[in-house]
């Protein structure tokens, strides 16, 4: 157990000095990425959305208000 947290703090020790060293990732993978990556988010999510509202046949549970007819009382049984 001893190894695994040695080399656990290790590992977050190394981390940190990347993000304090400016890390070897190239840091304009968003300007490079971003907005192709978050529109074509946006077109999947629609996409699916658009499948599951008009080709899977679920029942919504819309409002019924005005739909349903209260069931009459019944009468009171005489003896």
């Amino acid at each position: 157990m001893f190894r695994f947290a040695k080399s656990a703090v290790n590992l977050t020790g190394v981390a940190a000095r990347q993000v304090r060293n400016n890390s070897t990732a190239p840091q304009d993978f968003h300007a490079k990425y971003g907005t192709g990556l978050l529109v074509g988010g946006i077109g999947f999510c629609t996409a699916v959305w658009a499948f599951v509202i008009t080709q899977t046949g679920i029942t919504w549970n819309l409002s019924p208000v005005g739909k349903l007819m209260p069931k009459q009382w019944r009468e009171k049984e005489e003896e």
